[in-house]
């Protein structure tokens, strides 16, 4: 779970409806269960059923306390405020979505474990710069128990597995899709949104050069672009070649808008990815040979990204080890890594059940998303060198230790795996929206009139 939460209220309001928000936008015929009024004075009215979902209820509090919230965060946002009946149809409507999905997700085995609901909290108290009494505390001053806030996180993450177990194996990314969203974004932008770093040879030609002047320079040129092409130094080149006045910085123009840029280099460089060499381009100054060196589209990933190495001790539960013996284990041998009486490559090959124990538990480079998020999370909270709590995620229980930290030009077949991990997760959406509202039409649901 990714809880990246700027206020407390955030916080707090991260309850299953941000998991099935998708359903939000489904108008029901107004719902005969609630009016304005009704909402407005709910604390003070005695509870009722407005719903029943294959058994289970969902009360007009339930129901009041959710449009309240939505009703706090538009204003927080400084947005209109809904009509209330329409508000209290769209809410009722995904009260009952996220109860069918519940009630699919423990008929099915899915299960949240105490320890990952711990982490939860620790990973909300830490990104609201709070520690968990301080955070508990400001949840019960926002009126919710913590009981409660524990339940909405358990109910959280429980939707969140389930949306991975019987959604994401649905969803596949084609290199065909890949080639076509990176085709439309580098052809359609504005050039207000791309910005680009280019380098170039000026091959310059003399406004009074002859025929014969210009062909022997344009050989020149062509000379650069085809040992360019090959891979040699840039910078080697330009010092060779190259007629520009500054020479300085490898004949780097520098990052800017693509707009101001000549159009001539804009059209010759706009299909090109990083690392390529466009065509030569003619201009009234001469000949260039043009190098991408950065080019940063607001609709792609960035093509630089900071890489995580670390490694790691995995314990998995079994019937001779409980999670909390895991937990304890691993605690035991971070006092040791603590102290220095310890090695942890040593650890992870003699204790870690991974595939990683042989290389000493060492992960490699890896950069944002290749982990899962509740272990990317504390990676990402880590100093180099500082090894970890014991923390819980649906392989087992690890103990992390971060060596160091880069930043790195990703390849253009790094880059083509980030967009593919972009589109997924867009498909991710889609896919949901369907399977959530088919499992909705397949639960009974009764809804209620308001009590006399």
């Amino acid at each position: 779970m990714k809880y990246r939460l700027k206020t407390l209220s955030l916080a707090i309001a991260m309850l299953a409806a941000s998991l099935s928000g998708h359903a939000q936008g489904l108008h029901l015929a107004a719902t005969p269960a609630l009016t304005p009024n009704q909402t407005a004075t709910a604390t003070t009215q005695a509870d009722f059923i407005v719903a029943v979902v294959n058994s289970e209820p969902i009360t007009n509090t339930q129901v009041s306390r959710e449009i309240q919230r939505v009703l706090q965060q538009l204003t927080q946002q400084r947005r209109a405020q809904p009509d209330v009946r329409v508000l209290a149809s769209e809410v009722l409507e995904n009260l009952i979505s996220i109860k069918a999905q519940l009630q699919y997700a423990r008929d099915t085995n899915v299960r949240v474990e105490d320890s990952a609901v711990d982490q939860a909290i620790q990973n909300i108290a830490q990104q609201n710069q709070l520690n968990v009494p301080e955070l508990m505390r400001r949840v019960q001053n926002d009126g919710l128990s913590a009981s409660d806030f524990r339940a909405q996180l358990q109910d959280q993450i429980m939707l969140q597995r389930l949306r991975e177990r019987d959604v994401g194996g649905r969803v596949r990314v084609s290199d065909l899709e890949v080639d076509q969203y990176l085709t439309e974004q580098k052809s359609n932008q504005n050039l207000s949104d791309i910005q680009l770093n280019l380098a170039q040879i000026l091959v310059s030609v003399p406004e009074t050069a002859s025929p014969e002047q210009i062909a022997a320079l344009r050989k020149r040129a062509e000379r650069a672009l085809e040992r360019a092409r090959k891979g040699e130094d840039f910078a080697a080149l330009v010092r060779e070649f190259s007629d520009a006045s500054d020479l300085v910085n490898a004949g780097q123009l520098g990052l800017r808008e693509a707009s101001r840029y000549p159009a001539l280099f804009v059209d010759a460089t706009r299909l090109l990815d990083v690392g390529a060499v466009a065509e030569l381009v003619r201009s009234p100054a001469g000949f260039h040979v043009l190098k991408v060196v950065e080019k940063i589209h607001a609709g792609l990933p960035t093509a630089v990204v900071t890489q995580s190495h670390a490694r790691h001790i995995l314990l998995i539960p079994n019937a001779r080890l409980s999670e909390a013996q895991a937990r304890e284990e691993l605690a035991s041998f971070k006092k040791q890594l603590v102290s220095g009486k310890a090695d942890f490559a040593t650890l992870a090959r003699e204790h870690s059940q991974d595939g990683s124990a042989a290389q000493g538990g060492d992960l490699g480079w890896a950069s944002p998303g290749m982990f899962v998020p509740e272990f990317e999370a504390v990676i990402n909270r880590l100093t180099p060198g500082e090894v970890s709590d014991p923390l819980v995620s649906r392989f087992g229980v690890h103990l992390i230790q971060l060596q160091e930290r880069r930043q790195v030009t990703l390849s253009q077949e790094q880059q083509r795996e980030a967009v593919r991990a972009m589109l997924r997760e867009k498909k991710m959406d889609e896919t949901y929206k369907t399977w959530a509202q088919d499992l909705r039409a397949r639960a009974y649901v009764e809804l209620r009139e308001p009590p006399q």
